[in-house]
């Protein structure tokens, strides 16, 4: 892998990666040829990755199937938990280098991309741990038969992952794949397509058998859809949005594929009268433009009960001034661009919508264009104020830095807006009363419910949605079932089968 140092504030060589990672060698692509990749901060090239085609997917995914037919099958739970923590060590020793990488792809924050992925180091750790518990149990039924289960990998994985937090979505997905014992087929985003093939090369470094992770850049028409048709590939793991989703659904009917989707969120952060309002403020204006907006557990549906609407939109005015946007290398920074020009757009134009249909814009709202910015896809921290939930920018993802305040009245009125909605992703309230709050949390239709805090996630707690936000756990000893098959064993404890023509 050839690579070249430079500086983002000035032109300079582009970064080079000349290969595919299949079968635990360095190819170049069959039939996908080279992309540049866009420096979100400068809107220039700053590197050329290769894209895979259906050649390439296909070749991959032979390598895999070699890999679950082999070493890697037959490779005792401890020996491939090992191989993972030395993956994780990896990980941990790059993580300064992978955040700097993943900050040119995709324009995250410099303090949050080292934070997350040094984390990262830490879930894989976990999951390793989770390689020998796929275990199966004693079923009792009668004297004469002696039942018990035992769990197998699935087969083959195909993870397709998003643009907005790319190695987080990767740990996520192959981490719990990898600890059943699956072969995985990374087709990253063609967008950022950098630091997964940065993750092949630790991998390889770690010893993994070859065919047990390869990585296929490419695009999602392409390769992308060849990866989710493939009959060798037993399941998908994809985070988008959903009609991609619907269209996987559809192209995967004639293999009988099995699914798991993380797909987006409008979620619901409710601020009641009785909160700690500092702490809740703190709360709600990070989780509306972290990353740039751009995540699918963002609370950016901020729901505030009346006595207290009126102070709660006059900080959010404030906060919102306050943001530090700049360079995501900067150390100072706290909010980086949109990651490609199209979300620029998109986010700009669901701004416009929000102002025809009546919502009064109270910050922001604009392309950032001073001389250090202009050339990037900067975004200003933006919030509309007398929001109603029927409104476009309340009900539909924006992926950019759009809060939209939403009064209301006592917990029923909550609950009935935070609900009236297609995602069921996350949600967060704040609140002193412990009964409320109890009460509240259990009544909002989310998988990930904060209480008090926001955003907070752990490796060893589930998380994935209810409704349209998804199918399946991506964390926890949940995010292991979706990777296992159980096979029911019978044995007859007598020999003795009767002879049916007497």
């Amino acid at each position: 892998m050839d690579s070249a140092v430079e500086n983002r504030n000035e032109p300079c060589a582009l970064r080079r990666y000349e290969h595919l990672y299949i079968g635990g060698e360095w190819v170049v692509p069959l039939d996908g040829g080279y992309s540049e990749s866009i420096d979100p901060a400068t809107g220039r090239p700053w590197a050329v990755v290769p894209m895979g085609g259906v050649a390439d997917i296909d070749r991959a995914v032979a390598a895999a199937q070699h890999a679950l037919r082999g070493p890697w099958r037959r490779m005792p739970g401890h020996e491939r938990a090992a191989l993972r923590r030395r993956f994780a060590e990896e990980i941990r020793e790059a993580a300064q280098q992978l955040a700097e990488l993943e900050s040119r792809d995709c324009g995250g924050v410099i303090r949050d991309l080292r934070a997350s992925i040094t984390a990262q180091a830490q879930y894989y750790q976990w999951f390793a741990s989770l390689a020998d518990k796929a275990q199966g149990r004693t079923i009792p039924i009668d004297s004469d038969m002696h039942v018990f289960t035992t769990m197998e990998p699935i087969g083959v994985v195909g993870a397709v992952t998003p643009w907005n937090v790319p190695l987080f979505t990767t740990c996520v997905k192959i981490g719990p794949a990898l600890a059943a014992g699956c072969p995985v087929v990374l087709k990253p985003s063609e967008h950022t397509s950098v630091t997964a093939l940065e993750l092949a090369r630790l991998a390889h470094e770690a010893g993994f058998p070859p065919g047990v992770f390869n990585v296929v850049p490419g695009y999602g028409h392409s390769a992308g859809a060849h990866l989710v048709k493939h009959p060798g590939v037993a399941r998908i793991t994809f985070t988008g949005e959903g009609g991609t989703a619907r269209k996987m659904l559809h192209d995967g009917i004639a293999t009988l594929k099995r699914f798991s989707f993380e797909l987006g969120g409008k979620a619901p952060h409710i601020l009641f009268a009785d909160a700690d309002i500092d702490q809740a403020i703190n709360a709600a204006t990070a989780m509306a433009w972290r990353n740039c907006g751009q995540s699918c557990a963002l609370g950016s549906r901020v729901l505030i009960e009346r006595p207290i609407y009126d102070r709660v939109v006059d900080l959010f005015r404030q906060r919102a001034k306050a943001v530090r946007v700049g360079m995501p290398l900067d150390e100072a920074t706290r909010m980086g661009p949109q990651a490609n020009e199209a979300q620029l757009k998109k986010t700009l134009s669901y701004i416009q919508v929000g102002r025809d249909d009546g919502a009064e814009l109270i910050a922001g709202g604009h392309r950032i264009e001073t001389p250090e910015l202009a050339s990037g896809y900067f975004v200003e921290p933006t919030v509309f104020a007398g929001v109603n939930n029927q409104m476009c920018i309340a009900r539909e993802e924006i992926f950019g830095p759009v809060a939209s305040l939403i009064p209301f009245d006592g917990e029923e009125e909550a609950i009935a807006i935070a609900n009236d909605t297609q995602f069921g992703l996350t949600a967060g309230l704040w609140t002193r009363d412990l009964g409320r709050a109890l009460r509240v949390s259990q009544r909002i239709e989310a998988g990930m419910v904060w209480v008090n805090t926001y955003n907070a996630t752990r490796w060893s707690a589930p998380y994935g949605g209810f409704k349209a936000s998804g199918w399946d756990r991506e964390m926890g000893i949940d995010a292991l079932a979706p990777f296992l098959e159980t096979r029911t064993t019978m044995i007859s404890t007598t020999g003795q089968f009767p002879n049916l023509h007497e």
